[in-house]
């Protein structure tokens, strides 16, 4: 009953942050310096037509009427139309997230769960030449710039070797030609590699350092020294004592590394020309397309507090001690 009453309060709570972060982000677009317009029209337009075509956009209006009006519009699901695309906006979402799922849940997960298996035996080994090189490795990993890393792998693997693509989701060629859906998913893997490479490498690195230091700090448990005085092995007490509890700073982190992914990381997808949210998200706010840049963070927004609840829960299953 607690559970359902907690959830519940924090429901309301992600509601009522949802919509101030909304009314923020709305009127935060509109007051940035330039102006769609500019951006988008034909320089052989008159001023009568530029002018007709802010009162289609609806832009000629006063910024609270903007905002009654995108209210309303919200709640029948309408976010809009892309000033550049003059497309819903929810058509150009749709077409993008895959792509940013399937990157970067891949490369997270992966991350995760080899970071979690390292730091265990980094930290069940402390002091040893195996936990010395495994932490040297997680902060060298760790404190990699993006995109310097990024444009390294890509001008290795992809320019001077040529063993993969330089960008795109994609070969075109071979998705005209009637083609095996096996040849079709390699192909999308061999693109895909370059950049998980990148996001695995760069994510790997904390994970390790969080499983190690958090480990480090539950095998001085009282229960773990208990487990040692009856006699259990030292891999029962590593994987089904320490590790369980352990794990339960990365779950947190897991849970908002996928929330804050539906973002696409802007700048790996720009560099590796990826298809996904994070490159339209860089261009929309670059060409002051307000309703696809809204929808963007709104989306961020939406997916980041509903995994801050599920984290919580999971804290709950992960550690028995944990009520709410």
């Amino acid at each position: 009953m607690r559970t359902k009453k907690f959830i519940f309060n924090k429901f309301i709570e992600i509601i009522i942050l949802f919509f101030i972060i909304l009314t923020v982000l709305f009127f935060l677009f509109r007051a940035a310096p330039g102006d769609p317009i500019s951006k988008m029209v034909d320089p052989t337009l008159t001023p009568e037509d530029i002018k007709h075509l802010i009162a289609q956009l609806g832009l000629d209006e006063p910024a609270w009427k903007q905002y009654i009006i995108y209210i309303k519009n919200f709640f029948t699901g309408n976010l809009g139309h892309s000033f550049h695309y003059g497309e819903p906006v929810s058509n150009i979402i749709l077409d993008r997230m895959p792509c940013t799922i399937l990157l970067f849940t891949t490369s997270t997960l992966l991350a995760a769960f080899v970071g979690v298996v390292l730091g265990k035996i980094a930290a069940w080994k402390k002091g040893s030449a195996i936990d010395n090189f495994l932490s040297i490795s997680a902060l060298l990993c760790h404190t990699l710039f993006i995109p310097w890393f990024a444009l390294l792998v890509l001008w290795a693997f992809a320019y001077k070797l040529g063993w993969f693509p330089l960008g795109g989701i994609i070969s075109p060629e071979l998705w005209i030609k009637d083609t095996s859906i096996v040849i079709k998913v390699l192909d999308v893997l061999h693109h895909m590699f370059l950049p998980l490479l990148t996001l695995f490498i760069i994510h790997l690195g904390s994970y390790l350092l969080l499983m190690r230091s958090s480990m480090l700090g539950v095998i001085k448990e009282e229960y773990i020294i208990t487990a040692r005085a009856k006699g259990l092995s030292d891999k029962v007490i590593r994987n089904k004592h320490a590790a369980r509890n352990a794990a339960l700073p990365v779950i947190t982190s897991v849970g908002l590394s996928l929330a804050f992914s539906i973002n696409g990381g802007a700048l790996t997808e720009q560099i590796f020309t990826w298809p996904g949210i994070g490159r339209e998200l860089i261009f929309a706010v670059s060409n002051n397309d307000y309703p696809l840049a809204q929808a963007c963070f709104l989306l961020i927004t939406a997916v980041v507090l509903i995994a801050n609840l599920i984290v919580d829960l999971l804290y709950a299953y992960m550690d028995p001690r944990i009520s709410y």
